[in-house]
């Protein structure tokens, strides 16, 4: 006899609806998966075996064929157990008419019975949900993800017999649920923006890079708090709404970081790879490609300190991201297109020992090392960085001084927050996330200048050698800051402080 159920597999960051087909016939007993499976799921064979025993079901003494379709496109991971388990009982006739092709099953088993949970549950359940299924059995771990879908009944399982249970009418299941009226930020953190004294200007820059999604690079010797600042952005970020977040959630789930009963992610994601990461670790990559941290990031910030040291590859990577946000990564098991909208913000020494520019203590590196170590940084991703400011060492007196209190980063979200409701208001129906994404057309349309902001361009294009890219991005940062004024023209106190935020190019690297 044969039977059809239906899985879900992942493709990219999004899922489609795969059918379970078996056939059992009489025949020498042997059991067969075809449809393009890799190990994890030629290794279910015994894993189902023992779950079906383990479960008070003998498994059939017949020839069995397990197809999983559409058989041309690669499977993997073991989230196919629960489905061939069931196709198979459906086929030694277990469940009769109980079982119907609304249903959807997800899920890897234990040789005990056990639903144990798998990746990709969102996308996967979105993917059931658009191709007419109106119920989805997934492990109990991750119920809650599934459930955030709207229109389709999930039930979440610890084990098999609970599904069997639920079909046959012995023990109903109690569906999942999540009401998207209870969408709230919990945003469970000790970090603040009052924690860092002085360093005025560099939160100001963080104001405004936020405030347009800008890419900033801060440049200081040791203890100055640039990565205090860093691992700060994510509390004067605008909040998230409920489609970043499923967005976001998504990603994280397809890469196996998604903590188990979590619904969605509701805080802005703070990715800090290590500079020893790799090339696939940041892009994303595999036999079949899976998100890499500037994906991961996307919505949030990826922070790279001490960018010099990564290696040149590896932030070379980040060029086709940083102006497409999306990276495509092509390999022999397909071609993947994942988000990566996110901010970058890094941070560096402004030589190898640190001290280089330091009023009191002396730089121990040579003229040819300090230049050494600032080539690391190519001319390329220099120019897609909006912002650079230099964060100089705070003295005893800025460091002690109770006179002046400290902004908290509630005050500056509330700014920021603005900035954004004033642009939104402006783009109208335009699809336009932020002023770091505008394009040059975009540019032409809604960067305003009066006569002053204009011949004070014209000087700094002339005195700076900007290229058009350059032009462009100090045109985006002028447009942000105006927005923080609530200006609809951009003036030239607007263009004077966006140049002010790309003068290092010359000190540093003489650009």
């Amino acid at each position: 006899m044969v039977s059809k159920v239906f899985s879900a597999g992942l493709y990219g960051i999004d899922g489609y609806l795969v059918t379970v087909e078996c056939d059992a016939h009489d025949g020498i007993p042997r059991f067969e998966i075809v449809g393009l499976p890799d190990n994890a799921i030629k290794e279910s064979k015994e894993r189902i075996r023992s779950a079906m025993t383990s479960s008070g079901y003998l498994f059939p003494d017949a020839a069995v064929t397990v197809n999983l379709a559409p058989a041309d496109r690669k499977k993997e991971g073991s989230s196919y157990d629960l489905a061939m388990l069931v196709a198979i009982m459906k086929s030694a006739g277990v469940f009769g008419d109980a079982l119907t092709d609304n249903m959807c099953f997800l899920g890897e088993l234990s040789l005990s019975g056990e639903v144990r949970g798998v990746f990709g549950v969102l996308p996967m359940t979105m993917a059931a949900k658009s191709e007419g299924k109106t119920e989805i059995f997934v492990p109990a771990c991750n119920a809650k993800e599934a459930a955030v879908v709207d229109g389709i009944t999930v039930y979440p399982v610890n084990c098999v017999t609970d599904v069997i249970d639920h079909i046959m009418g012995r023990k109903s299941l109690e569906a999942a649920r999540f009401d998207k009226a209870e969408f709230s930020h919990s945003e469970e953190t000790q970090l603040d923006f009052s924690d860092v004294k002085g360093q005025a200007l560099a939160k100001r820059a963080l104001e405004v890079a936020c405030a347009g999604g800008h890419n900033i690079l801060l440049i200081g010797p040791p203890g100055t708090g640039k990565s205090m600042l860093a691992k700060r952005i994510p509390t004067i970020l605008p909040e998230m709404t409920f489609d970043e977040a499923v967005e976001t959630t998504k990603i994280h789930s397809v890469a196996g970081v998604l903590p188990p009963d979590t619904s969605l992610i509701t805080t802005r994601p703070f990715r800090a790879p290590h500079h020893t990461m790799s090339c696939a670790g940041l892009a994303g990559g595999g036999k079949i490609p899976v998100p890499g941290e500037i994906s991961l990031a996307s919505g949030g910030v990826l922070f790279l300190d001490e960018l010099p040291e990564f290696s040149r590859p590896s932030t070379e990577v980040l060029r086709q991201p940083l102006e497409d946000r999306k990276v495509t990564i092509t390999r022999v098991g397909g071609k993947m297109t994942f988000p990566a909208d996110f901010m970058l913000v890094c941070a560096m020494n402004p030589c190898k020992c640190g001290y280089y520019g330091h009023p009191t203590k002396k730089c121990t590196c040579t003229p040819d090392s300090i230049r050494k170590y600032l080539s690391k940084i190519s001319g390329p991703l220099l120019d897609r960085i909006d912002i650079q400011i230099e964060m100089p060492s705070l003295s005893y007196d800025e460091i002690v001084s109770e006179k002046t209190a400290e902004e908290t980063s509630a005050d500056v979200r509330r700014r920021v927050n603005g900035a954004r409701e004033f642009a939104r208001r402006r783009y109208g129906s335009d699809k336009i996330t932020s002023n770091a994404t505008l394009t040059s057309a975009q540019i032409r349309k809604y960067c305003k200048l009066d006569d002053g902001a204009k011949t004070m361009l014209k000087r700094a294009f002339d005195a700076l050698g900007l290229s058009a890219r350059g032009y462009d991005r100090i045109l985006r940062v002028s447009r942000t800051i105006a927005d923080l004024d609530g200006s609809d023209i951009i003036k030239a106190s607007h263009v004077a402080e966006a140049i002010q935020f790309r003068s290092l190019d010359r000190k540093y690297w003489g650009r």
